[in-house]
């Protein structure tokens, strides 16, 4: 007989390997995933064949590694075999006996738990490391080579999964990080999300294609019709979500109908792995021309999402209609069985999000309950086995969800049928202040990044037992783990150490955890690295502080305040040797976020300093070099705080000659970090607006969808000529060309308007200086500029100028 067809393992070896790899038998309930295992039985009997999905697996490790393709053999096995439980098994391949056969066998009990097994072996006995290419890339070079691979123990490894899904992305990624995408692009994120053991993403593209065809063929709406309906392709997500309408529009019918092909690629690959791809659902979000249609139904025209009223057009204003109204189910039907028919399937589990940053009109428990029950029975018209799954972002800002609202929302539909997403639970942990959802399954998520801004941030400690503490409390109902960051490609070792815990039993000891990590990213052990990483962790990955890490560096948003409301301190810097506080901007008016800082800025900079010590060794690997730039840009980044900080009390001294020098030095500063910045390819402006014009079909389209790329990135939202949008520079970024033509030139009209000030004897001109800065940035939102696509000169030579130009000579060093 074949050995291929024998049961992978023995049922009593099972037994033995699992309580070798349960040490510690939880007290956890299993409610959570006794809810919801009917849906995971309909999954499992209509995932992919085998063959499809060991097929799918090896055309990952193909795109990862050819040179190896066959060196690892591949097999789907039941969960009868791994205890009950999803898991990945690792084996020397009993047939191998010289180059050229495979050499590992490696089985899960879907094409992703196979990847991710792949994932593990060339991560835990090949000492490489994954990541996206934007932040290095993966280092693949310690990987032996074709007939020398690392044997495993013979008995095997077995690893299951604590929990059975392994969620990605959150609602808003899918605008900050993947408006332009290409299947190229795609592709490389699909096989990623599967080598991390995703096996729950989110799948939102092309879903304006399936709104025009339901809203024309079952509500008798024309094109013209849904023109202020969808926003432009960097304001999609908002406009899904119903929090704005109309904002970077119209869509093209191109758009529409590439988009769809696009979803149609991405849906295949993921269920070819054997991933359960979260389709969207009706929320409430409706045209409001569907009011003209139908005059008697309940539909509201929402107030301002994120504006001043005297500032935003009512043309932005997004509608939606009452889930009490009878239309509201006949929408939500119509929806779920448009992308059944353009699909082919589903996984029946769909995300809708009606009252995200969307409070309900009445806090009466009876009428919340009557809207949850709704929104289910839309989804549920459509497909007898959907199940809901909802952000709880809601319950993390809101303070209209106290506990009997959120009660009534949670049980609104039977147990089981609703999944939570606790989104930002490494700070905010929801799970624990209601009681475990109220007895509803949530997932466990990491949130950790807004708006793809780019900042060194995270809390590694929380992410390395925070999801075992939930999962092993008592009365748990936790079902899964995610990340649910709003953007992505950015500090990758917060996401290798999360992607981890979808397959952790136990808290991992950080410190550990962290050695290993620089010798994987490098592909050999530096002892001044691995002491500059301990530092990092320490310090940057150790906030504590519970604040939401929105980048407001001064470079990346600047205040728009006038200097005189200047006023507080900031720690962190050392002037002379010697700890000393230093000013930062807080404004009455609330209109300004201050520069979050969390860590003393004096042991980053030796962290650094042992990164430059390091340099020789590993300047040709691309993961230290972009480790490099981003360490040195976010030392930069917190100086450029203090040197503006330090123009402002020069300003309130009144004293002009210092004004001019420092406000010199920090425009001089924007200029090197740019040029720093364009030394790694993770740090370009031009890839952005390049992708967001290679998808236009006209020239039409191209200035539409670069006034799109431009504009979320800057403005982000409509303005007057004296009234900026509230959200104006939320959406930041440290490109290389951004600092150069956008954010220097406004720093110097700021500079500009201190030093009239002094020199005329006169208040600072707020109104003059808003004008002009508020112009600066229309003017760029609508310019065709281009930059470069590829970096230039040598990232370590520059960090190490950088340094020796700035922080030696700086009050900052002792």
């Amino acid at each position: 007989m074949n050995p291929n067809m024998l049961p992978f393992f023995p049922a009593i070896f099972l037994i033995i390997l699992q309580s070798l790899w349960f040490p510690n038998p939880a007290l956890s309930s299993t409610a959570g995933l006794d809810s919801i295992s009917r849906l995971l039985r309909i999954q499992d009997r209509q995932r992919a064949p085998p063959s499809v999905q060991e097929a799918a697996a090896a055309a990952v490790v193909h795109r990862l590694l050819p040179s190896h393709s066959s060196s690892f053999h591949f097999r789907i096995i039941s969960k009868d075999e791994c205890g009950s439980d999803y898991c990945f098994v690792v084996k020397n391949h009993p047939a191998y006996t010289r180059a050229g056969d495979p050499q590992i066998l490696i089985a899960g009990t879907t094409g992703v738990d196979i990847v991710a097994g792949l994932h593990w072996y060339l991560k835990q006995r090949c000492g490489s490391h994954i990541s996206w290419d934007k932040t290095g890339g993966s280092q693949l070079s310690s990987v032996p080579k074709v007939g020398f691979l690392p044997r495993v123990q013979e008995a095997g490894i077995l690893v299951p999964r604590p929990v059975p899904w392994s969620y990605y992305q959150n609602a808003v990624t899918s605008s900050y990080s993947f408006a332009w995408w290409d299947w190229n692009r795609w592709e490389k994120e699909i096989d990623w999300m599967a080598l991390q053991g995703i096996n729950l993403p989110l799948a939102f593209t092309g879903q304006e294609t399936i709104w025009q065809k339901v809203f024309q063929e079952k509500f008798n709406m024309s094109t013209s019709d849904l023109d202020d309906f969808f926003g432009g392709p960097a304001f999609l997500a908002w406009s899904r979500m119903g929090n704005l309408h109309g904002w970077g529009g119209p869509l093209p019918q191109s758009w529409l109908d590439q988009q769809l092909n696009m979803q149609k690629k991405i849906l295949a690959r993921m269920y070819e792995l054997g991933m359960n791809p979260v389709l969207p659902a009706f929320s409430g979000n409706v045209p409001a021309a569907l009011k003209r249609i139908f005059p008697l139904a309940k539909i509201t025209r929402l107030g301002n999402w994120i504006s001043k009223p005297d500032i935003i057009c009512f043309l932005f204003h997004s509608c939606l209609l009452d889930a009490t109204d009878p239309l509201f189910i006949d929408i939500g039907k119509a929806f779920i069985e448009k992308q059944l028919q353009e699909y082919g399937r589903t996984s029946h589990i769909y995300n809708c999000d009606t009252f995200d940053e969307n409070t309900p009109p009445s806090d009466d428990p009876e009428y919340i309950s009557s809207l949850g029950a709704a929104i289910f029975k839309g989804m549920q018209s459509g497909d007898d086995d959907a199940v809901w799954l909802m952000q709880g972002w809601l319950f993390s800002y809101d303070p209209f969800w106290k506990p009997p609202q959120m009660k009534a929302l949670l049980h609104s539909v039977p147990i089981g049928k609703l999944v939570i997403l606790d989104l930002y639970a490494e700070v905010k942990p929801i799970w624990i202040t209601s009681g475990q959802f109220y007895g509803v399954p949530y997932i466990w998520c990491m949130l950790h990044n807004f708006a793809a801004n780019i900042e060194m941030y995270g809390i590694l400690d929380a992410i390395a037992s925070g999801p075992i503490k939930a999962r092993i409390s008592i009365n748990s109902t936790m079902v899964g783990v995610g990340m649910s960051m709003e953007g992505i490609e950015q500090n990758p070792i917060v996401y290798d150490l999360m992607s981890e815990m979808a397959f952790q039993r136990n808290k991992i000891d950080v410190k550990v955890w962290v050695d290993l990590y620089s010798t994987r990213r490098y592909g050999q052990s530096v002892p001044l690295i691995q002491k500059g990483w301990n530092i990092l962790y320490h310090t940057i990955y150790n906030c504590t502080d519970g604040a939401y890490d929105k980048n407001r560096d001064v470079i990346v948003s600047i205040p728009d305040v006038d200097p005189s409301l200047i006023s507080g301190q900031q720690n962190g810097f050392l002037k002379y040797g010697k700890p000393y506080t230093k000013t930062f901007i807080r404004e009455i008016t609330d209109s300004f976020e201050q520069p979050h800082l969390w860590y003393p800025t004096s042991e980053v900079i030796h962290a650094l300093e042992l990164f430059l010590c390091s340099g020789d060794e590993l300047s040709r690997s691309n993961t230290y070099r972009y480790d490099i730039v981003d360490l040195t840009r976010q030392v930069l980044a917190k100086y450029a705080n203090q040197l503006f900080f330090e123009v402002i009390e020069a300003y309130q001294s009144r004293d002009l000659d210092q004004v001019t020098l420092l406000s010199r030095k920090f425009l001089n500063l924007v200029n090197d970090l740019d040029t720093l910045l364009a030394t790694h390819d993770g740090f370009l402006l031009g890839p952005w607006l390049e992708s967001a014009k290679q998808l236009a079909q006209n020239q039409e389209q191209q200035k539409q969808y670069e006034w799109n790329a431009r504009t979320q990135i800057t403005m982000w939202y409509d303005n007057t000529e004296l009234e900026a949008s509230l959200l104006r520079d939320y959406g930041n970024k440290y490109w290389s060309g951004l600092l150069r033509d956008y954010y220097g030139p406004r720093a110097a009209i700021y500079f500009k308007q201190l030093r009239e000030s002094l020199e005329n004897g006169e208040d600072f001109n707020l109104k003059e200086w808003r004008r002009e800065w508020i112009k600066l940035t229309n003017d760029w939102q609508n310019s065709t500029n281009i930059f470069p696509l590829k970096s230039r000169g040598d990232a370590l030579n520059t960090s190490r100028w950088l340094f020796n130009k700035y922080l030696r000579t700086s009050t900052i060093l002792a």
